[in-house]
Order: structure tokens, then sequence, then C-alpha cells
């Protein structure tokens, strides 16, 4: 059986972000965490943004928009491992919009733990 490869850039969808996704697991560390959201993002999955967005910072309702996400780049990540409570991650993530224009969107977002688990707290574009 051929894997699928994750929208991460991963090689493996379902050893991947695919059981973060599925919510059969939480990812580890903040860069996991991103690279989950990122990959909501690609497959149209906004229950899997919504539920890992901070409370404190969640939208009532997330927008996906209409662009097809084509790359993720990680630039940097600071803190974010198991056992830290904090972390930033830097990235790039392109996509592909519905006139066909390329965009590349540079973030340098912010994750907390919270009961346990990461969450995306918000995002600086660079």
């Amino acid at each position: 059986m051929n894997a699928v490869p994750c929208p991460c850039g991963s090689p493996d969808f379902s050893t991947c972000c695919g059981p973060h996704l599925a919510a059969e697991t939480l990812p580890p560390t903040a860069e996991a965490l991103m690279r989950s959201r990122y990959s909501a993002f690609a497959r149209g999955d906004s229950e899997h943004l919504w539920r890992t967005w901070h409370p404190r910072t969640r939208p009532a309702s997330v927008d996906l928009g209409d662009a097809e996400w084509t790359g993720l780049e990680v630039h940097e990540v600071v803190g974010g491992r198991p056992g830290q409570t904090e972390g930033v991650v830097e990235f790039t993530a392109r996509s592909r919009q519905p006139d066909g224009s390329c965009e590349a969107l540079r973030e340098r977002s912010r994750f907390a733990v919270r009961a346990g688990r990461w969450f995306y707290v918000d995002g600086e574009q660079r």
C-alpha cells in the first residue's frame, strides 16, 4: 500500500498529521501542532483548527478561504518541546489563490500548553 504524502511535507499522512486531525493523538510539540494546523488548512479541516486554537484568542468560527495550500517551510523553532509550556515557530506557507496567483505567508506563531496540550495562541506575519 502506498503512503499518502502529508501536506506538511512528511512522506506519510497516516503517521504524521493524520492522527492529530482525527483527534486520535495530541501533537507532542509546538512544531507538530503547527504542522497539523497547516495540514488542516490544506485539507479543509476547520474543526481541527478551531479545537487547537487557544480559548483566549479563538475566533467564533474559522474561515478557510479559497486558497490551495501548496507547501510549508519551517524556518525556526524556539522552545515548544515536551515538558515546556511555550513555543514559537516561524514558517512560510505557500498557496495558490483562485485567480491563479501564488502567495507566500511568513508567520511567527506563538503556542502555549493548557491542560496538558498545545494550543495555537496567535501569530505575527513577517
